[in-house]
């Protein structure tokens, strides 16, 4: 008897994994396409075409791509929130639907606080959109049981509605920029007592600028003297070290952003412009070697006082 309670208890929860798939395949373009329209108010650090080429990529290989996140995003959201549910409804009882709701947001949390642990993520932010991004799996896998659809069916059927959601999405995010609620990056413009003080970056990378000029780096990316793209071994940048001089670099035009000006006393490598990024409370200066659609981009962050 308790084999065969716990073969309906895998058989159900197979089937609730196998609609959840085109479901979660339903919603991935437009999460794509507002993330990315969310991505258009951080700084792009001039790069590339701002994660349109991979929206682009994305709409082409979308019948190949998207069972496959499909089954991922159901494999990492849906299912835990599956094993979670059946046993507090079994339990408990009450609306099938509050309680896949409860499973969805407790898994989207845990999930949070595992990737704030391993790679530091924004908690509340990553909690948030896992949250949604399980939500409409778990309200929609009690409807989908409820239907009598072959498997073919149920694909044709998420693929209206992945066309449905991405218009939606596309529209929200139209009006959202033209009535200003998503508004463009801007840097922060900062003053020569602002830029003054102990940068760091990746890979112990740290630059120490002073009021009279002088500069210090360690372990500092820079510009390599042979800029030769075409060589069979040219490097997008060379690691210094040494004492230098720096200024404000104000910017030539309006694609030229307002930074600073670098120079090394070494032979190590040319003189390199870091350009502003990040917030007035918590600055940045960054330059991108090399290619500039694929190049390598470094940044430094202002140490704390």
């Amino acid at each position: 008897m308790g084999w065969e309670k716990t073969r309906e208890r895998v058989r159900a929860a197979r089937s609730d994994l196998a609609a959840a798939v085109p479901v979660n395949a339903a919603q991935l373009p437009a999460a794509g396409l507002l993330w990315w329209i969310w991505s258009t108010s951080r700084d792009q650090y001039e790069t590339g075409y701002g994660g349109a080429f991979g929206i682009l990529c994305l709409l082409v290989f979308a019948p190949l791509l998207l069972p496959l996140l499909g089954l991922l995003l159901s494999a990492v959201l849906a299912l835990p929130a599956i094993l979670f549910a059946r046993p507090v409804l079994r339990r408990f009882g009450g609306p099938e639907w509050a309680c896949r709701t409860v499973a969805a947001a407790a898994t989207a949390v845990g999930w949070g606080a595992v990737t704030t642990a391993l790679f530091r993520w924004p908690f509340v932010a990553t909690a948030s959109v896992l949250t949604v991004l399980g939500l409409l799996p778990a309200l929609g896998i009690a409807y989908v049981r409820t239907r009598s659809w072959s498997q073919w069916g149920l694909w044709w059927r998420s693929a209206l509605v992945c066309v449905g959601l991405f218009a939606l999405a596309l529209g929200g995010g139209l009006v959202a920029s033209a009535a200003g609620l998503i508004p463009q990056y801007e840097p922060p413009e900062l003053t020569r007592a602002q830029l003054t003080g102990v940068w760091r970056g990746g890979n112990g990378a740290e630059l120490r600028l002073t009021r009279d000029g002088r500069a210090e780096a360690h372990s500092l990316p820079t510009e390599p003297i042979d800029r030769d793209w075409t060589a069979p071994h040219y490097l997008d940048y060379v690691v210094c070290a040494g004492s230098g001089t720096w200024k404000p670099d104000p910017g030539t035009d309006d694609t030229d952003r307002a930074g600073i000006l670098l120079h090394l006393h070494t032979d190590c490598g040319r003189d390199t412009r870091w350009s502003v990024s990040g917030t007035e409370s918590a600055p940045q200066l960054y330059v991108l070697f090399g290619d500039p659609d694929a190049g390598t981009l470094r940044t430094l962050d202002r140490a704390g006082d």
